[in-house]
């Protein structure tokens, strides 16, 4: 799976990329993430990618021109399939465990990170990305949520969980429901004890009680 991601703050994806299970998929080749800087299609020697709103109001918007530019050319370079193209804005669609199950079918995905005050609306006209929001709350731009995307997306990638079984039983798995307990060594730890069921050896009994236990966390 590929994904390209137009931000106008490409440094900020160093540690993310480096680290953990992404850093293995994308040495194992089961994941791609490309960075582009939009700041390279400004078209003066400032490099301006944003500007004042019309009619006034605070804050700064993305210019136009600079961001369709860049996002047409990452795209031409994939040929007649430029993929899913997703704009990371509050207010787009609200991210959930099917959206990235739906997601995570795709062999390309392209990120368009938003910044200051948001799109001047030819963006959105011109290009007409899928809008994605992964919350109602304010960030500074659309790399985190960026990096949520990728992160949610690539562990539902065959082959990039160690133990494919993990994505299955994680919460808002496909049964819908909530993860159960989980409990490592000590057996007892400041008076809290593993629960005898996970001791027994009785595999039969263990599904039912995390079944037991999903159940109860997605009604509480």
């Amino acid at each position: 799976m590929r994904f390209d991601v137009l931000t106008l703050f490409p440094g900020l994806f160093g540690g993310f990329l480096s680290e953990s299970i992404l850093k293995r998929a994308i040495r194992r080749g089961l994941i791609s993430v490309n960075l582009w800087d939009i700041r390279r299609w400004a078209l003066d020697r400032h490099r301006s990618v944003d500007d004042t709103p019309f009619g006034g109001g605070p804050g700064m918007l993305m210019m136009a021109p600079p961001v369709v530019s860049a996002v047409e050319a990452v795209q031409a370079s994939f040929g007649d399939r430029p993929g899913r193209l997703i704009a990371l804005t509050p207010s787009g669609r609200r991210l959930d465990q099917p959206f990235v199950a739906e997601l995570a079918r795709e062999p390309r995905i392209t990120l368009l990170c938003g910044r200051y005050e948001g799109f001047d609306q030819r963006i959105l006209d011109v290009l007409r990305p899928e809008a994605l929001s992964i919350g109602d709350y304010v960030l500074s731009g659309g790399e985190v949520p960026a990096m949520v995307v990728i992160d949610a997306v690539m562990r539902l990638v065959p082959g990039v969980l160690g133990d494919e079984r993990s994505a299955v039983d994680e919460s808002f798995g496909p049964d819908g429901g909530l993860e159960y307990p989980h409990y490592t060594r000590p057996r007892s730890y400041r008076g809290l004890t593993v629960p005898d069921v996970l001791l027994s050896g009785d595999h039969a009994a263990i599904d039912r009680w995390r079944r037991q236990q999903r159940r109860e966390a997605g009604t509480g």
